[in-house]
């Protein structure tokens, strides 16, 4: 299998100011290939809930054509508007005519633009887990599937003796500083 694990990230920011870092840690993940980036976007929610995207990527021209903008795909957001929707809902049924795209059912579809509060930005991060390969290709091998995955919140890091509650706490605040502000 050529692609590793798949996995969307939304993560949410008060305000639109994006200052490089994240991209520049993407390409730092990148060049140890620990992750690639596969599609990546800004986006920003006014108070009234008006959207703008800004794509974000750093994905040779190449991969880029290649891959297209599969983030907008999956959440179904068409970066060229109505163009960019037809696009994208094209691609889709053809894919899932060959017999492949059936990303998210009815039952799982997950509305990610109306989980970004108004008024703030978030980015979206669609990561191939390159460092992963082996090892899921090896869990193949051995007869194994995914069940599951998540993320552990550190809190629940402490009853086990990872970190310490002090350490989850600080580790907490950091991962959740932007809940619920405006």
């Amino acid at each position: 299998m050529s692609i590793g694990p798949v996995q969307l990230i939304v993560l949410g920011f008060p305000q639109p100011n994006f200052h490089g870092e994240i991209i520049a840690e993407l390409e730092r993940l990148r060049e140890t290939d620990t992750v690639r980036v596969i599609d990546a976007l800004a986006v920003h929610k006014d108070a009234d809930g008006e959207v703008e995207v800004a794509h974000l990527s750093n994905l040779t021209e190449d991969e880029a054509i290649e891959l297209g903008s599969v983030v907008g795909a999956l959440i179904g957001l068409g970066i060229d508007g109505e163009e960019g929707m037809q696009a994208g809902a094209e691609a889709g049924a053809m894919a899932a005519a060959e017999g492949g795209a059936d990303v998210f059912s009815e039952e799982d579809a997950w509305d990610v633009l109306d989980e970004i509060p108004n008024g703030s930005a978030a980015a979206l991060l669609l990561l191939e887990h390159t460092w992963a390969i082996p090892l899921r290709n090896a869990v193949a091998a051995a007869g194994g599937f995914r069940i599951g995955d998540g993320f552990i919140s550190p809190l629940d890091l402490v009853a086990v003796g990872l970190v310490s509650a002090a350490e989850a706490a600080e580790m907490h605040a950091m991962e959740t500083a932007g809940v619920g502000s405006s």
